[in-house]
């Protein structure tokens, strides 16, 4: 299996709704998100894909996140944006994508903090 990960980053602002603390209200992170995706072969040349394709697959995904209040996006009018929902959503269309690509799974962590982040993938 070949295990293929980039990074990207996006700064955006939210607020939690129910959170008792510091995050219930307006504040803003600069996310780094890493998405891994994984193949088990390779094309003629070599690759299982090219990093230009998979940086960009990341980076369309995350681009509507960018300089957001991420509340007012239609996804987070119900769902609080919390790290964890954030990843999920950005998973799911980024596991669709890389589905043309013949990925056999795909992983997204996301860092709110230097040393705070969340994994999301599915099962196989």
């Amino acid at each position: 299996m070949f295990y293929l990960r980039v990074r990207d980053d996006f700064s955006a602002a939210h607020y939690l709704r129910g959170y008792k603390g510091k995050c219930e209200s307006l504040h803003g992170h600069n996310w780094k998100v890493e998405l891994e995706a994984v193949f088990d072969r390779l094309d003629e040349v070599g690759l299982a894909i090219d990093y230009k394709d998979l940086k960009r697959i990341l980076r369309d995904v995350i681009a509507k996140f960018d300089h957001t209040e991420l509340n007012r996006l239609d996804y987070f009018l119900v769902k609080n944006p919390t790290t964890e929902n954030i990843a999920q959503i950005i998973y799911t269309e980024a596991k669709n994508r890389l589905a043309d690509y013949g990925a056999k799974r795909v992983a997204v962590t996301i860092w709110e903090s230097e040393d705070s982040c969340c994994k999301y993938e599915e099962d196989a």
